[in-house]
């Protein structure tokens, strides 16, 4: 499985990648995996405000329905809509083309609360 070092994560299985005062999150190889294939995925507006902890949209597998859990609070600047005609693209390449929105940070202290790459892997092996 793999996991960027740089980016951060949730026990709710989101990655998190700092970009200038914003983030861009989707989520990890190990729950796209744990889900199985991916066939539709809900996300949130541009302009949305997410506030941390709150689902902020779903995940849609030939197995289950998956909430999708803010990491972080803030104001939706981007959305991926590619995966809403692709939702594939989230198994196929979780870090890189299936990112989900980008978000402007309300509070840089959200990112404190996350875990890095060596806490979230030991955090899945429990």
């Amino acid at each position: 499985m793999s996991l960027p070092e740089d980016y951060l994560y949730s026990k709710e299985h989101e990655w998190v990648k700092k970009e200038d005062g914003k983030v861009r999150i989707g989520i990890t190889d190990f729950a796209q995996d744990e889900l199985g294939d991916i066939v539709f995925v809900e996300l949130p507006e541009v302009g949305d405000s997410l506030e941390l902890d709150e689902p902020f949209g779903s995940v849609e597998s030939v197995k289950t329905v998956s909430e999708l859990y803010a990491p972080v609070s803030g104001k939706v600047v981007e959305v991926n809509e590619e995966l809403e005609d692709s939702p594939e693209l989230v198994n196929e390449s979780p870090y890189e083309k299936a990112w989900m929105i980008v978000i402007e940070l309300e509070d840089d202290n959200d990112l404190s609360e996350l875990l890095d790459a060596e806490a979230y892997q030991e955090f899945i092996e429990e």
